[in-house]
C-alpha cells in the first residue's frame, strides 16, 4: 500500500476546513461531492537569483491571481515548479530550506524557519483561497537530503499537504539538453492529495507525469482533478508537454494540469511555459503562451461525470488479468 496522504492542519483552521483538509484519509474513505470550482495558474516570470524578490513577485502574483474577474473568484491558485530559486540541480542545495512537515501532525507555520512557506501560508489566508505552493528545494535536516517539494495550503493558511517529486529529471539528450537532479536531488518516496469542500486534487511534479502510475493511483483514490507543478524545456516542452497531460486526462477521466514558468532567454534553463488545463476527454480547455501570464479555467463536474459514464473504462479494468498498481 502506498501512504499517500502527507496531510495535517493548524490549530487556526475552521471547523468545516478541518473536516476536510485535516482527517487522515485512507483509500477507504469517499471523496468529497465534487463541485464546480474555478482553478487559476500563475505562470511566474522574472526568477532570479535573489530569493526574496522572487518571494514578493510571487506573492504580489497570489494577490492578483486571487482577485479573479469582476464575477468569479478562484478557489485554487497555483504556482510553478521552484519558483523561489533559478531552476537547476546545481541551484538546489544553496536555496533549500527546512519545511519539517510531517504527514497527519499538526504544522506550526509561525514557528517555522522556511521563509517561503511562511510566505505562502500568509498568502494564501490573506487571500481565502487553497493555493498549491508551486515547489522549492527542501532540506530534510535530519537526513541532509534536498528534495523538490510541493507544499498545499488552506484559506486559513494551514500546510495541509506536500508531494516531494517522485522521479527525478535525469535525462541525456545528445545535442540538445543534458539535466541530472540526481546530482543533488532525492526522490520522493510517497504518492500524495488533498480534500477540498469541492474536489479532491493529486499532486505531483513535473517528470512525474511521465510515469502514469502516480496518475492512475490518484484517480483510483478518488481524485477529480490532478496539478502538477512543472517546467519542461525547449526540448522536451514541443515533443510531450501537451501529449503527456492529455494521455493522463484521457487514462484516467480526470481534469490535469501543469502549470509552468514563464519562459526566460536570459536564464540558465529555459522553460516550455504553456501551463495548460485538460478535461477527462482529453480536451484542452486552457493554454498559455510562454510569458508571464495567469490562466483561469472554470472546473465544472458534467465532463467528468458524463465521460465516466458513456466510456466506462473505471468500471472494466480487468485486474484478474493484471495488478491495480493503487493495491
Amino acid at each position: 500500500m502506498f501512504p499517500h496522504l502527507r496531510l495535517s492542519g493548524a490549530p487556526l483552521l475552521s471547523h468545516n476546513l478541518k473536516r476536510f483538509a485535516c482527517r487522515t484519509i485512507m483509500a477507504s474513505v469517499a471523496p468529497p461531492v465534487f463541485k464546480p470550482f474555478t482553478l487559476t495558474l500563475i505562470q511566474l516570470g522574472s526568477i532570479g537569483s535573489d530569493k526574496a524578490a522572487n518571494l514578493q513577485h510571487a506573492r504580489e502574483m497570489i494577490m492578483k491571481a486571487a482577485k479573479g474577474s469582476s464575477d468569479t473568484k478562484p478557489q485554487v491558485v497555483v504556482l510553478p515548479e521552484c519558483f523561489n530559486s533559478p531552476y537547476g540541480y546545481v541551484h538546489f542545495p544553496a536555496y533549500a530550506e527546512n519545511i519539517g512537515y510531517t504527514a497527519g501532525k499538526e504544522y506550526d507555520v509561525q514557528a517555522s524557519v522556511s521563509e517561503s512557506v511562511k510566505m505562502l501560508s500568509s498568502a494564501a489566508k490573506e487571500a481565502g483561497i487553497w493555493l498549491i505552493g508551486g515547489s522549492i528545494p527542501e532540506r530534510d535536516v535530519e537526513t541532509n537530503h534536498v528534495y523538490n517539494t510541493c507544499t498545499v495550503y488552506s484559506p486559513t493558511g494551514a500546510l495541509v499537504a506536500s508531494h516531494r517529486k517522485v522521479h527525478l529529471f535525469d535525462i541525456d539528450i545528445p545535442g540538445k539538453i543534458t539535466f541530472k537532479e540526481s546530482e543533488t536531488l532525492t526522490g520522493g518516496t510517497t504518492t500524495n492529495y488533498f480534500d477540498t469542500e469541492f474536489a479532491r486534487i493529486g499532486l505531483g511534479i513535473c517528470y512525474d507525469v511521465r510515469f502514469p502510475e502516480l496518475a492512475m493511483i490518484a484517480a483510483r483514490r478518488g481524485c477529480h482533478a490532478v496539478v502538477y507543478p512543472g517546467a519542461f524545456n525547449l526540448t522536451t516542452g514541443p515533443l510531450h508537454w501537451e501529449l503527456l497531460q492529455r494521455a493522463r486526462a484521457v487514462d484516467n477521466q480526470i481534469f490535469f494540469s501543469i502549470c509552468s514558468p514563464a519562459r526566460d532567454m536570459t536564464a540558465g534553463y529555459h522553460a516550455w511555459g504553456h501551463s495548460m488545463v485538460v478535461d477527462p476527454y482529453g480536451r484542452v480547455l486552457a493554454e498559455a503562451d510562454e510569458n508571464e501570464t495567469i490562466l483561469r479555467v472554470d472546473i465544472v463536474p458534467e465532463p467528468f461525470q458524463e465521460v465516466r459514464a458513456g466510456i466506462p473504462v473505471t468500471k472494466q479494468r480487468r485486474f484478474d488479468v493484471y495488478p491495480d498498481v493503487s493495491a
